[in-house]
């Protein structure tokens, strides 16, 4: 049976203000898509006059003119128990945000291409732990320091980040001091065959850095698929569970529901092309289908993906990837010697793309797991607590919600296990 199939198929300030609190705790099914499972509060351990507290704290934020809007959505349990607008998502027409507004996700990009190339090592399309020269062959004429290293880098180094590959910038500047074409005029299967002239920063396998690794990534998916990476997303995650407002532009029908992006003193700015440098509009599908952060999306769409996750691999009846699939991935993967990641906060390794708690250092529980977007998405989850929260804005330099709407989120647990349990034990723990 295909993929995504029922699971019997298939193995196991004032103005700104105005707004808040316009959200109300049911979502009715988007065109082609299904309702997401709604909970009140105490029916599933939560209390409902702490997790009310989000509005004060992002309330503080649009008081301040930090954001001009956001969006939060908090499901515990597999259900829905929050979920609301705040603020203006354009300040000008004095439109208030809304609960189906699109936003730019940029690197929470990430964790949806991480998933695509694991259902397709489950399909045995791609591997794991060969080199990945045997699907990019550039990739093995790439050189640390003017030779050849040590090893080469695999699929698994590339969704942890330690592939010795540079970041995004460092890799455009290379490929254009070599005469080729900027990333944004290219294609993933371009930029790819010209990747030898790119230096390593690092032996492969022998650090972390946070880098380019996402869109070779999304290239592996398009080679192991057959398809272009936006056709790939939406026949293996998108279609399956339902994300109908997740792609790399927005339709003109759309438009009405695109955030705008707001710079310091909530003056409008055009946000950059995701993955390079340079404006972009997202009017129109890019050449650079960015792995690493071409995605925009809705709160909905995006919790049907971490639902799945939260299902260990299921949601609504569709299975995407085995449960114990799904563990590996958001376990510490991290090589012997790496340590944590260099990105604040301290206290984390990384999975198989998202970053994972080892080690407590504020609120959240060791195993949590989380990424975010460069322009103010967020999300984190929690496998012992059973939660997951998204937190959306759109604003530069971003403000981090989550750092508010966190310690409410936890505190608002009336049931949340407090003993060590299996999956935390685990949570630091190598393949």
């Amino acid at each position: 049976m295909a993929r995504g199939q029922k699971t019997e198929m298939r193995r196991p300030a004032t103005a700104l203000l105005s707004a808040l609190g316009a959200g109300i705790l049911w979502l009715p099914s988007p065109a082609g898509g299904r309702e997401l499972p709604v909970a009140k509060p105490q029916e599933v351990g939560v209390s409902a006059e702490a997790i009310r507290r989000i509005d004060p704290a992002i309330g503080k934020f649009i008081e301040a003119r930090q954001v001009a809007g956001a969006v939060t959505i908090v499901a515990r349990r597999g259900k829905i128990i929050h979920f609301k607008a705040y603020g203006m998502q354009d300040i000008v027409a004095k439109k208030p945000m809304a609960k189906d507004t699109i936003f730019r996700f940029y690197s929470m990009t990430k964790a949806v291409v991480s998933v695509a190339a694991m259902i397709l090592v489950e399909e045995g399309r791609l591997k794991l732990d060969v080199p990945a020269s045997r699907y990019i062959p550039a990739l093995g004429r790439m050189k640390f320091k003017g030779r050849k290293p040590q090893r080469e880098m695999s699929l698994r180094d590339l969704l942890r980040h330690t592939s010795g590959l540079p970041n995004n910038a460092a890799t455009d500047r290379a490929l254009r001091r070599a005469g080729h074409p900027a990333l944004a005029d290219s294609t993933l299967e371009e930029m790819m065959n010209r990747l030898e002239a790119v230096p390593l920063s690092y032996e492969p396998g022998s650090g972390w850095i946070y880098s380019f690794a996402a869109d070779v990534v999304g290239r592996l998916v398009e080679i192991g698929s057959g398809k272009p990476l936006d056709l790939a997303l939406h026949e293996l995650i998108f279609k399956p569970l339902g994300m109908v407002d997740t792609g790399f532009f927005v339709p003109q029908e759309k438009w009405h529901r695109f955030a705008v992006a707001y710079g310091r003193g909530l003056k409008p700015v055009t946000a950059p092309q995701p993955g390079t440098s340079g404006p972009f509009t997202f009017e129109r599908s890019p050449k650079f289908l960015s792995g690493g952060g071409g995605l925009v999306s809705t709160a909905a769409d995006y919790m049907r993906f971490c639902l799945m996750l939260t299902g260990e691999g299921e949601f609504n009846g569709a299975r995407l990837l085995k449960a114990e699939t799904i563990r590996m991935m958001t376990r510490n993967q991290l090589p012997e010697g790496v340590g944590e990641i260099t990105w604040p906060p301290a206290g984390r390794g990384f999975g198989l793309g998202f970053a994972v708690r080892i080690r407590k250092i504020d609120d959240a529980p060791h195993g949590e797991y989380e990424w975010l977007g460069g322009l103010g998405t967020e999300f984190f989850i929690s496998p012992a607590d059973e939660l997951a929260v998204i937190t959306l804005s759109n604003q530069s330099p971003m403000q981090q919600l989550k750092r508010a709407v966190r310690p409410v989120v936890y505190a608002a647990l009336e049931d949340a296990p407090r003993q060590s349990t299996r999956r935390e034990e685990d949570a630091g723990k190598r393949r």
